[in-house]
């Protein structure tokens, strides 16, 4: 057996005390699997003297992370600090210029830095390791740039945010509102105390981002992805889905097109039988669809300290076997510039759902409006009279474009009837 392999652990918050744990408990079990012992040799975290659960009287102690990964005697450090700049982007960058390799569970900072990492580790000679920054414990990195190798990917599309997944979930079995379950989400940990990065969308657009790249072999390219979040879901919404044959999900979709990429995190409708319709509470899924392989489910557990520790862990399984893989399926130089496909070409179906007072000739000037824009409708359910006078009309329509759509939209919105914003849901037939 050779000689250990030593990682430096910067950050010692859930995930690094969970990685620092499993790395010294199970450390004959590791080494057994890699050939060689991995040790924990440094850490470096805010507060000193927090018990963490594991002893770390053996470890170096840094006060400066980015100190740290520049001097530390270790093979490997892990960033799990968190956060897209600052003290995380020079850790990272530290470790890189000292010839050490890099494990991250930072989605935000990839999706923003990604390619200019991933050019210094690769000219360095280093690996940067990253499966911990998509769905937590599921190993869909791994997949994408190993197991499909021998495909030509098309579409990757899934569920990427437990927090999302478990809101939706909880207002569907309970019929509550959103900012109720939210707060509830928060009591239990599963939503920040600021909620933004998760609820409206942006957690998984960086996720997607990164899917994107390894998936596609085009260089990280946050900023074309169009996001929504599920701030505007209602419970209302997720019963009339069921009544439809439906399930809301957030999803993160990616798909590979003659015309260029489209990348779009949305909350959607997706049918009773389609896989990610049944992945529900905190669990991610993610589907591919590779022109070998078929269609290819996985799913798991998409975030917390085990699953995350446990993905960050087979990152340094690899490193120390030797495996040093390109950080996005290819050299970062042959990484290809994205050509964006924008939202307004979507073509599908979509739900809609209006709150108009209950006058006569509501729905011809609704209709009018759509039918302006071609737009069809395939189905429409109406409900009974509210208090102020208003009904809920729900309609779902053929497919059509997304700037016809948002067109009609628009024209529904300035109706004196129309008492709400229009709620609009893409329905998807993944």
């Amino acid at each position: 057996m050779t000689a250990p392999l030593r990682v430096a652990v910067a950050g010692l918050g859930t995930v690094g005390a969970a990685v620092a744990e499993i790395l010294t408990s199970r450390r004959d079990l590791i080494a057994a699997r890699c050939g060689r012992p991995i040790d924990v040799v440094a850490v470096s975290a805010r507060d000193r003297n927090r018990d963490r659960g594991v002893d770390l009287s053996g470890m170096e102690w840094f006060d400066d992370a980015a100190v740290m990964a520049s001097e530390a005697d270790a093979d490997v450090v892990l960033e799990l600090i968190g956060g897209e700049d600052g003290i995380a982007k020079a850790v990272c960058e530290n470790a890189i210029a000292a010839g050490r390799h890099v494990v991250t569970a930072n989605k935000a900072l990839l999706a923003i830095h990604g390619k200019a990492l991933a050019q210094s580790a690769e000219t360095a000679g280093v690996g940067l390791g990253y499966e911990a920054s998509v769905a937590g414990g599921i190993p869909v990195i791994k997949a994408l740039r190993e197991g499909f190798a021998g495909n030509r990917i098309s579409s990757i599309h899934g569920i990427l945010n437990g927090t999302c997944n478990y809101i939706l979930t909880t207002m569907r079995e309970t019929g509550r509102a959103f900012e109720d379950v939210l707060a509830e989400a928060q009591e239990l940990g599963y939503a920040e105390a600021d909620p933004t990065f998760d609820v409206d969308g942006i957690d998984a657009a960086h996720k997607l981002a990164l899917l994107a790249s390894v998936a596609f072999g085009c260089e990280v390219d946050f900023e074309s992805v169009h996001v929504e979040g599920i701030r505007h879901v209602s419970a209302d919404d997720i019963a009339f889905a069921d009544e439809l044959g439906f399930r809301i999900k957030l999803l993160g979709i990616a798909n590979q097109t003659p015309d260029g990429i489209e990348q779009r995190v949305y909350p959607c409708m997706v049918p009773m039988d389609a896989p990610l319709a049944h992945v529900e509470g905190v669990f991610n899924a993610v589907v591919a669809e590779g022109d070998a392989v078929g269609t290819s489910v996985l799913q798991g557990r998409g975030a917390g300290a085990g699953p995350t520790a446990s993905a960050v862990i087979s990152d340094i399984a690899d490193i120390a076997r030797g495996t040093i893989l390109p950080v996005f399926s290819v050299p970062a130089s042959q990484l290809t510039k994205t050509k964006t496909v924008s939202i307004e070409n979507r073509v599908g179906p979509y739900y809609v759902r209006l709150m108009v007072l209950d006058r006569p000739g509501v729905i011809a000037d609704v209709s009018a409006a759509l039918r302006d824009e071609q737009v069809s409708v395939e189905a429409l359910l109406q409900r009974g009279r509210s208090a102020e006078g208003s009904v809920p009309v729900v309609l779902t329509l053929h497919e059509t474009q997304e700037a016809a759509m948002q067109r009609a939209l628009s024209r529904i919105a300035e109706l004196d009837t129309v008492v709400e914003p229009p709620c609009m849901i893409r329905i998807e037939h993944l």
